[in-house]
């Protein structure tokens, strides 16, 4: 099976053994390769819409994996029962709906080994939520794919906390592996935010003056993140 890169690395991201669910499981791709590759024995594929479930049952049914992939549908975790995995994966969604899917199954989630999470926006509320509920952060990778960024992170049991702001906006793992994926980011975002400064003040117009200060209030974040590849 040929998967794309970020769903590669977000695969790779699941600890060799454990038993995973795939929540929000679209096509059912990412459970498909680990069981069928034996990095894992079993899995659940778990999605709310009744659409997604079908074709991920109807890919594991032509894999074969039927007796070892079980398709529930679920909103959240709603329906994953104590105990029944060791890995909770939710990818491909926003930082917030992640972190509400989380926080209505703290039971399930303090209960698995770890969790592998992808947010495609809204990373910080992540890192943040994840610190104030008791887990650190293990592991962290960024990765670009048709020109957007993607960022998962693998999170354990146990306490931490960032001493400075820029760790939870950007990553702290990223910035102290000095990840080049990152640094495009970082600079792409700076060129972004001076060029809708410059653009907003070559208007001659005076409004908008919270949205330049919050800009350049961004901008001595990025500042401050790329000085780390320096």
């Amino acid at each position: 099976m040929n998967l794309s890169k970020r769903l590669n690395t977000v695969a790779s991201f699941v600890t060799p053994g454990r038993i995973l669910a795939d929540i929000g499981t679209d096509h059912g791709y990412i459970p498909i390769l680990l069981v069928s590759k034996n990095i894992i024995p079993q899995a659940l594929a778990m999605d709310v819409n009744e659409g997604p479930l079908q074709r991920a049952s109807a890919n594991i049914i032509e894999a074969g994996l039927q007796d070892r992939i079980i398709v529930r549908l679920s909103d959240g975790l709603k329906e994953l029962k104590p105990g029944e995995a060791e890995a909770i994966l939710i990818a491909g969604m926003g930082g917030m709906l992640i972190k509400r899917i989380l926080q209505n199954g703290m039971e399930l989630v303090r209960s698995a080994k770890e969790l592998v999470l992808s947010p495609h926006r809204e990373e910080d509320e992540i890192r943040r939520f994840l610190h104030k509920e008791g887990f650190l952060i293990a592991r962290e990778e960024m990765i670009k794919e048709d020109g957007k960024f993607y960022v998962i992170i693998k999170a354990l049991s146990g306490e931490e906390e960032y001493e400075k702001e820029i760790f939870y906006k950007f990553g702290y793992l990223l910035l102290k592996q000095k990840n080049p994926v990152l640094q495009e980011y970082l600079i792409a975002q700076k060129k972004k935010a001076e060029k809708i400064i410059y653009d907003i003040r070559e208007s001659g117009s005076n409004k908008n003056p919270e949205k330049i200060k919050e800009l350049e209030e961004e901008i001595v974040y990025l500042e401050e993140a790329l000085n780390y590849y320096s």
